[in-house]
């Protein structure tokens, strides 16, 4: 079994406002003195896991991402009649396992005690928000479940023994791909089995400007005959190249042993990855796009990326046809380092929009088999 398996995708976006910085604006990186586009790790990531391709294949087998667990059990035990005040210490002592939880200055309790009794409950719902994020497993949403069942037949707050909901996650795939770090309770943080690169623009680019407007249709001119909303947004076009390792043993130990769902998940995993685009101001762009080239590699050779085959960018001076010139590029940078450094992969496979190669069936039979 080859234990890592590396793709290096070419995809081509129209203009689009994909990944945004705190500006608003594309986000962007300096490689090679140029500036080039970029969509960071964890908006593909998050695009990818939350993707009808990857959910329809592993929807059982999908974790939960959220500091609001403690408010959802607490929900959980209103909708079964426990009162506010039991149902505050109870949701408290089964969210605390999971981390920190958010606590109110004495000066804060003190202002929300002389607040109406809903207004000050929803305060106090405050203080079951998590400070870090918790990426819950199904076992442990089930165990959370079953707890709160249990509380309130006994009619008391769980003990000590009833707390450990904590589990290695064996069956979520997200959390086997990603990982899982928990500050409070690092015995049962998960090394990620999957590496994505920020994707980066294999051409420099130039961040432009839209200037819209927006009409009020029931103006009828009379008076003003001008535009009812302006706005502006930054965008921008380029063909990306992505990166993305999976060491195949890894996931399968993080799942368990489970060979089978290990092989399910690369294969959903990879399909997303193929197809799905950022949800960045998609409204706004319709900026979808499949992979125009994937190159697939399985081995047991140190992975790397291939990133500096675009280290001198593309330019239209290279080629008439972008896309192709950085499939050249690509193909020529894997030759060489093979040449330098002997055979990097094992066995390898491409698709190709641009002449036509390849199917994603076959690409998705031998990354899996």
């Amino acid at each position: 079994m080859s234990r890592f398996i590396q793709l290096h995708l070419l995809t081509s976006y129209p203009p689009a406002n994909l990944n945004r910085d705190d500006l608003g604006r594309p986000k962007t990186a300096k490689m090679g003195g140029f500036d080039r586009l970029r969509v960071s790790s964890q908006s593909l990531k998050r695009a990818w896991r939350t993707s009808e391709v990857f959910q329809q294949v592993m929807s059982d087998h999908i974790g939960t991402r959220t500091k609001e667990m403690g408010l959802k059990i607490y929900q959980n035990f209103i909708e079964k009649g426990v009162r506010h005040k039991s149902a505050m210490e109870w949701s408290g002592k089964i969210a605390g396992v999971f981390g920190k939880l958010k606590t109110l200055s004495r000066k804060e309790k003190e202002k929300i005690k002389e607040l109406p009794d809903e207004e000050r409950k929803k305060k106090e719902l405050l203080e079951l928000e998590i400070e870090q994020l918790v990426h819950f497993s199904p076992e442990e949403e089930k165990e959370i479940r079953t707890l709160v069942d249990k509380i309130i037949a006994q009619g008391s707050g769980p003990e000590k023994d009833e707390l450990r909901l904590l589990c290695d996650g064996a069956s979520a795939v997200d959390i086997a791909l990603f990982g899982r770090m928990l500050a409070s309770a690092p015995t049962y943080n998960v090394e990620a089995a999957c590496q994505v690169a920020h994707a980066i623009s294999v051409h420099p680019v130039v961040i432009e400007d839209d200037y819209f407007t927006a009409v009020d249709d029931l103006n009828d001119r009379s008076e003003d005959a001008g535009a009812a909303h302006i706005g502006e947004t930054g965008f921008a076009a380029g063909l990306f190249y992505s990166y993305i390792c999976i060491n195949r043993e890894l996931l399968t130990e993080n799942l368990g042993g489970d060979e089978e769902m290990a092989r399910k998940a690369i294969k959903a995993f990879t399909e997303a990855a193929v197809k799905v685009a950022p949800t960045g101001k998609q409204n706004s762009f319709g900026s979808r796009a499949y992979a125009s080239y994937v190159m697939a590699e399985k081995g047991e050779q140190q992975p790397r990326s291939l990133s500096v085959a675009f280290l001198k960018p593309i330019t239209s001076g290279d080629s008439d046809d972008f896309g192709r010139a950085a499939v050249t590029a690509l193909s020529r940078q894997q030759q060489n380092m093979d040449k330098v450094y002997d055979d990097c992969a094992d066995h390898r496979y491409t698709i190709n929009t641009f002449t036509g190669e390849g199917s994603l069936e076959e690409l998705l039979t031998f990354i899996s088999k």
